[in-house]
């Protein structure tokens, strides 16, 4: 089996590099049978990689340990989605992985062709060039189905602890299928470029490709998050770790790209930012997993060093020599329809947003690769930290809050005073009146930054979910009133009419709730304790009481923990059994947190270990406020990108009154109010 994978491996590199050069053959004499024959064979390197896939996915479930890689990361006592899971939990094996999901992008954009041929063939040469390099890598620099040299072990060495989490299992692929996802928008931007692709349909195009890629990537940052909080045992979920960043980065420029996406649909500016941010994002996503694979930055997230660093150096200069040439040459194509008319004005609001969503990213980067740039230029490296992140982002977070908030208040072109005033004044006067009610409650900003922090945060949080608010509540009257029906079917009605806009605005109110999630960092407390039968250890409201400690013997790992009785105020409200499990294939242990989670707070327990002394085991806990509502914000954003996804329902007009006009505005991107102005 182990040949066969290998065999269509070579299979698929060949395959892929007939794509390439017949494709730009084709495009250049114009030959519509040779960019035929391009297609198929471009959807042939999708069957080819499948079964690859398929073969050491085989590999790992028959525990045929003559494969390397196989021996490496499974074992015969490993569960089965575990077995599956090792498809991507290695270097080989990720990387293979990347190809598969690639050849799938491939597949679906090649199969959606006709609608428009010319263009798609552009952007399957692209794809065909990408989809060469990481063939490469897996067929000559990290070969999946490398043997093993001499006598074949009975056992394999194990799935690494830290992947042995269910998230874990689905984790990894929604990150893939983010980084992977941001191929097709640069494989169509690149290609538009190369072909000066007349009009905007490209741009209708990237955008939804760069939506999936985006949710996707969302999810699996997200998912990323809650693994660590769950696995990890420190009582975080964000570190501000070198691959957490990278896979932050294309996030934070995919998502300026989103917004000023629509400059250039609806204004026609701001085409070469577009253009660029495109290019960022296809190439941090590959920087991201340079940084994954080469060794250069230190990670529990990272893979083993190797030496495909290079590879990847290389691969990134010669695309980004690649974009900077067309750019430069065909420049003039991407010159602005219209000039930005006034500083208060939707248009300005993108602007601002795009240029802070940059800032923050290029802080990100800057932080990230700090230690590597000081180790090159004074031979010492300098460690940047979780302070150095949070001041210079946390500002950044606040201020394109604001931008959230104040947006769907402004007009194109240009917002008069007036305007701004009236629609402004009641979402702040709530906002101010949280700060008040807050402090009154007890918190106190003058105390500390972060406390200061946290304040702002919820209160801004306020007002975008007050100007949100306004939007669905003022164009659901509008509907309603016209059918009839109550506020709750004209808001459906509402956001089924435009879902773009409405969906984003769901967006909007996913990011606040993690916000308000994020604002209780400033309010974590923990302790640490030896706890022995029926000793007492307090945190906040709660008392722990430990009833018992035990421990048990599984196939795959043994396993000792802690009984512990989780008073409230004096009445007794759950037990909790914080874990610690050694597996026996790695020889390695793992941390099984205990975590009871309700909407205003998380208790974390931690079982660290025992006091060798007298075997008594030490309880590290935390209370950590709002956690939930992080959580729930992701789950918010997702529903809101999947509403942005779906079409447009159409409404049914037989003559255009002046409420008419209100829900045409609302179609063409247009608020009630701006409508009513």
């Amino acid at each position: 089996m182990p040949q066969i994978g290998s065999f269509t491996l070579l299979l698929g590199l060949a395959l892929s590099v007939y794509a390439f050069a017949a494709g730009l053959f084709a495009l250049v004499r114009n030959d519509d049978r040779l960019s035929e024959t391009a297609r198929r064979a471009g959807i042939a390197v999708f069957i080819a990689v499948t079964a690859a896939s398929a073969v050491l996915v085989w590999a790992a479930f028959h525990n045929d340990f003559s494969v390397a890689y196989i021996l490496h990361h499974s074992n015969r006592a490993l569960p089965a989605p575990y077995k599956f899971a090792a498809l991507w939990s290695g270097q080989e094996g990720s990387l293979l992985f990347w190809c598969w999901l690639l050849a799938t992008y491939g597949l679906v954009l090649r199969l959606r062709h006709k609608v428009d041929t010319r263009l798609v063939a552009h952007a399957s040469v692209v794809i065909s060039a990408v989809q060469i390099f990481f063939l490469a890598l897996v067929n000559f620099a990290a070969h999946p189905f490398a043997l093993v040299a001499g006598t074949i072990p009975a056992d394999g060495n194990g799935l690494n602890p830290l992947l042995q989490y269910p998230e874990m299992v689905i984790h990894p692929p929604m990150l893939y299928l983010g980084y992977v996802g941001m191929t097709v928008p640069f494989c169509f931007a690149l290609a538009a470029l190369i072909m000066k692709y007349p009009g905007e349909k490209w741009i209708h195009i990237t955008r939804r490709w760069t939506m999936v890629g985006w949710l996707f990537l969302t999810c699996g940052i997200f998912l990323g998050s809650y693994w660590a909080y769950r696995v990890l045992g420190w009582g975080g979920w964000w570190g501000w770790d070198p691959v957490e960043n990278a896979s932050l980065l294309p996030w934070l420029t995919g998502t300026a790209f989103l917004h000023s996406v629509m400059m250039q649909e609806k204004r026609g500016m701001m085409k070469v930012w577009n253009m660029w941010l495109i290019f960022s994002t296809f190439l941090l996503a590959i920087f991201g997993t340079f940084l994954t694979r080469s060794g250069v930055v230190s990670s529990v997230h990272a893979f083993a060093e190797s030496d495909i660093g290079p590879y990847f150096v290389v691969f990134m200069a010669l695309t980004f020599a690649t974009c900077v040439f067309f750019f430069v040459r065909n420049r003039s194509h991407l010159e602005s329809e219209h000039k930005l008319e006034s500083l208060v004005s939707r248009e300005s609001s993108f602007l601002f947003n795009n240029v802070l969503l940059l800032v923050a990213a290029f802080a990100v980067l800057w932080g990230t690769l700090f230690p590597v740039l000081s180790e090159w230029v004074t031979g010492h490296k300098v460690t940047v930290g979780p302070p150095f992140f949070n001041k210079v982002n946390i500002p950044i977070a606040l201020c394109l809050l604001l931008l959230t908030a104040v947006g769907p208040l402004l007009a194109w072109g240009r917002t008069s005073a007036e305007s701004i005033r009236k629609n402004f004044l009641i979402p702040a006067l709530i906002a101010l009146s949280t700060g008040v009610v807050l402090m009154m409650r007890g918190m106190k900003p003058w105390v500390d930054i972060s406390y200061f922090y946290a304040l702002m945060t919820i209160m801004l949080s306020v007002l975008v979910a007050s100007t949100v608010g306004s939007e669905f509540i003022r164009g659901g009257l509008v509907i309603s009133r016209h059918h009839h029906s109550n506020i709750f079917h004209g808001m459906y009605l509402l956001t089924r009419r435009n879902t773009r806009r409405y969906g984003g605005y769901i967006v909007h109110l996913g990011v606040i709730v993690t916000m308000i999630g994020f604002a209780g960092v400033a309010f974590y407390q923990n302790t640490e304790q030896e706890l022995g039968f029926g000793d007492k250890m307090a945190i906040g409201p709660y008392t722990l009481v430990c009833r018992s400690y035990t421990q048990n013997d599984q196939p795959n790992y043994s396993s000792e923990w802690a009984i512990l009785d989780i008073y409230k105020n004096g009445k007794q409200i759950t037990t909790m059994y914080p874990e610690q499990r050694f597996y026996k294939a790695s020889g390695q242990p793992a941390t099984i947190v205990a975590n009871r989670s309700t909407v205003m707070e998380d208790l974390y327990l931690v079982y660290t270990g025992k006091n060798p002394e007298n075997g008594r085991p030490i309880i590290k806990a935390h209370l950590n406020p709002l956690v939930w509502w992080i959580w729930a914000g992701a789950h918010l954003i997702l529903v809101g990108t999947l509403v942005a996804l779906l079409p447009n329902m159409q409404a049914k007009r037989k003559k255009r009154s002046p409420q008419e006009r209100i829900r045409s505005a609302l179609a063409d991107e247009v608020s009630p109010v701006e409508a009513r102005n």
